[in-house]
């Protein structure tokens, strides 16, 4: 049995009551159910259980949870209130409870105030009852069949990003609309059976928390119906699931592919990291394709890696075409697709093997929480998985339940980032105070014709180039008044970043210009704010230089 939102036993479907009063009068309304008893067991628990007229049912786990030395560590009426409030969903129970009040009652003298039942009688009635529960199995709930769909014809990503992922991994617990935080960090069984048979794979829970939780896997679930991939992988941060990847299918002595234009910590990973285990790297060119073809015919490639599109200039990789060769030469093809979102671009059906995502940016959409994903085939992402439960790069529930929040938003959000995006590229296109734009919804961009084929929209990041010098283009940052200078991008915020300075600035400037880190680059993450709003304010930075 797994904690608090996982099990196995169905509770029966009955209705509930609202809650006898401290006197014993019914409050007289029922609730998908009969009426209450007025005799018996039932007009017992009216009067010595001192349960405010509204206190509904408990989930019966939540009953299970509390030990027997707990329970009786519990004040007479904070155990009363458990009792009263599993009490309609197991009326036997609450008889045979009531029945056995007269025997404890005769042992214990000690009275209740207000001319209630003696205490030794709630307490004798609260641990027949809690008893019987726990040993009629009401403790748990069962969820459903943990495999989402595969496909989703019928469906869109707007109606994906609300319902993907959730319908079939929904504990029951109370029949909650929203997926409950599971903060728990190990998971119960009742007996060896039952564990002996979650380690054959025939019963279906959770071992330990760094294999595994069920806030986390809905979001795993709902990130594959996005993708179209047949599993998910949830890890601590962008960079967590792009090195434990890198190390789990790249084998010592082996041999990737990578572009010129990519996030800074990814290449310092391949660049310092990888080769002490000996395993080499081609860099190519994101749109070389004569490159590639070359490196996969010199060298035993184990696999591609590259954004598409690229941070910070907006390369796309013809993902189709790379796929093809490198499966060509039993290459694995692994796609950043950060800056595109599952809304915009499709890696897996354009052949990738595997799409990562930093979940903190677009994923998540709010700057309040670090998160990756590895998304493909389970055969692909098994040796990573088994790496990720040795190194422990796992989510905490609270944060999952952000990405789960975030994801439901997700096409909404990207939408009115493309839309802004593409405007306000093509304004700074037109502006004699801009040198150059990046942006792969414009006709000028190297690979427009590649990102018009791929994909739906260009994201919500653009990079341009003021024309003017390091000091100049940081004139302009400060003249801005809407977006916060700060890294990251694909939050609900506008942000702006002058990469010289926020992530290049310990280097020299030949080291940049080897790079192709320019001292007048700009790149603007477009939010969610008015488009007309921001647009005015860049205006007015640039009109001041």
């Amino acid at each position: 049995m797994a904690a608090l939102c996982i099990g196995q036993t169905a509770v029966p479907a009955v209705g509930y009551e609202c809650r006898p009063d401290a006197t014993g009068a019914a409050a007289g309304k029922s609730f998908g159910g009969s009426a209450p008893a007025a005799t018996g067991g039932a007009q017992n628990l009216g009067k010595g259980f001192f349960c405010p007229p509204c206190i509904t049912r408990f989930p019966p786990n939540f009953v299970r949870q509390l030990s027997i030395k707990a329970r009786r560590n519990c004040s007479n009426i904070g155990v009363a209130q458990v009792v009263a409030a599993s009490a309609t969903d197991r009326p036997a129970a609450v008889a045979a409870a009531m029945a056995a009040a007269p025997a404890a009652e005769a042992t214990e003298g000690l009275q209740l105030g207000g001319g209630g039942a003696p205490a030794a009688a709630v307490n004798g009635a609260n641990e027949v009852l809690l008893e019987s529960l726990m040993d009629s199995g009401v403790s748990s709930f069962p969820c459903k069949d943990t495999q989402e769909a595969k496909n989703h014809p019928s469906q869109r990503s707007s109606t994906l990003a609300v319902h993907g992922g959730e319908r079939t991994r929904r504990p029951k617990v109370q029949d909650t609309l929203t997926i409950p935080i599971c903060q728990t960090s190990t998971y119960t069984f009742k007996d060896t059976a039952e564990l002996i048979a979650f380690q054959e794979g025939t019963f279906t829970s959770f071992e330990y928390g760094r294999y595994g939780n069920p806030t986390t896997n809905a979001v795993e679930e709902k990130i594959s119906s996005l993708e179209g991939a047949e599993t998910t992988l949830l890890s601590a941060s962008g960079m967590c699931a792009a090195t434990t990847m890198l190390l789990a299918l790249v084998p010592a002595g082996g041999h990737i592919v990578t572009t010129t234009d990519c996030y800074r910590r990814t290449r310092q990973f391949i660049q310092t990291v990888l080769p002490k285990m000996s395993i080499t790297t081609t860099v190519v060119d994101p749109a070389d394709v004569t490159a590639l073809q070359l490196a996969l015919e010199q060298n035993n490639v184990s696999l591609f890696f590259s954004e598409s599109p690229t941070n910070p200039y907006l390369r796309c990789i013809d993902i189709e075409l790379v796929s093809k060769l490198c499966h060509e030469h039993g290459a694995l093809v692994c796609i950043d697709g950060t800056f595109a979102t599952p809304i915009n671009q499709q890696a897996l059906a354009l052949g990738a093997d595997l799409v990562l995502h930093s979940a903190t940016k677009y994923l998540a959409g709010h700057n309040d929480v670090l998160a990756g994903s590895l998304s493909g085939s389970k055969q692909c992402l098994s040796a990573v998985r088994a790496l990720h439960n040795i190194l422990g790069g796992v989510v905490d529930p609270n944060a999952a339940y952000l990405i789960l929040r975030g994801l439901k938003t997700l096409n909404l959000r990207v939408n009115q980032q493309n839309r802004t995006a593409l405007q306000l590229s093509q304004a700074l296109e037109a502006h004699p105070k801009v040198a150059r734009v990046h942006y792969p919804g414009l006709e000028s961009h190297p690979e427009h014709h590649i990102a018009k084929r791929q994909m739906t929209g260009y994201g919500g990041v653009i990079s341009f180039e003021i024309n003017g010098d390091l000091e100049t283009t940081s004139k302009f940052i400060d003249g801005l008044r809407i977006p916060y200078i700060a890294p990251s991008l694909g939050g609900v915020e506008s942000l702006v970043e002058q990469p010289t300075i926020i992530s290049y600035w310990d280097q020299t400037p030949a080291e940049r210009a080897r790079l192709g880190i320019k001292d007048n680059l700009v790149r603007f993450s477009c939010g969610i704010e008015d488009f007309q709003d921001l647009y005015n304010d860049v205006m007015q930075s640039l009109d001041a230089l």
